[in-house]
């Protein structure tokens, strides 16, 4: 495959990575909206349109092994492809995680006036801030900005250790509905890998800049 061929279709696999991003923005953004307002056609519809990012996520996969096997690209450009591949995989979680929370609200019956209920849509807001931030180093290349997106994730877990010990201060003093904080619980447990998931694609941005993958456990 002729060099100006190659980049070319490297560029549309960025595109269609980027498009597939965006799509997933749309999920989030209206999973905060269901979870703030209690929107249940909502939550259902995001609910029963995962296949629809499994789609994009399959053809771009597709896409990347062209790549490799018409090109055998080597070094930087062999690097770019593995690291879209891991990309691919977090962007479709983070619908996953949308999905599941959606799901969730379609069943639940959450108090809407709940402050536990209200934290969970902030750190929802702080996850989405965090993947707006990962897609956008990985159309930059900003490894110091990756390295902040990185840092956030501190202050998800943060906010995700405060809203357990919140929802299980409610519990004991209101056992009789343990199984709808039990509910809350699992939401706030899919906000939190959000929030990894984000931090992956910025830790693969690093690895694509500088060729070493930090470790996933280390502090920024």
């Amino acid at each position: 495959m002729p060099r100006k061929l190659f980049d070319r279709e490297l560029a549309d696999l960025i595109s269609q990575m980027t498009d597939m991003g965006n799509t997933v923005d749309e999920r989030i953004e209206g999973t905060i909206a269901a979870l703030r307002t209690m929107d249940l056609a909502k939550a259902a519809e995001i609910a029963g349109s995962d296949n629809e990012i499994d789609q994009i996520e399959h053809h771009v996969e597709k896409l990347c092994m062209n790549l490799i096997a018409m090109q055998q690209p080597i070094a930087t450009d062999l690097r770019v492809i593995a690291s879209c591949l891991k990309i691919l995989t977090d962007i479709e979680r983070e619908a996953d995680q949308c999905a599941d929370i959606c799901e969730i609200l379609t069943a639940a019956e959450l108090n809407t006036n709940s402050l536990a209920v209200a934290h969970a849509v902030q750190m929802l807001e702080a996850s989405h801030e965090m993947f707006r931030g990962a897609m956008d180093v990985f159309l930059s290349r900003d490894v110091e900005a990756a390295r902040e997106v990185c840092r956030r994730d501190d202050y998800v877990d943060d906010m995700f250790s405060k809203l357990i010990l919140e929802v299980c201060g409610i519990i004991t003093e209101n056992p009789q509905n343990v199984m709808r904080e039990v509910d809350l619980l699992f939401i706030s447990k899919y906000i939190e890998r959000m929030g990894d998931h984000a931090t992956n694609i910025a830790e693969w941005v690093i690895y694509m800049e500088t060729g070493v993958h930090p470790d996933l456990n280390k502090k920024y």
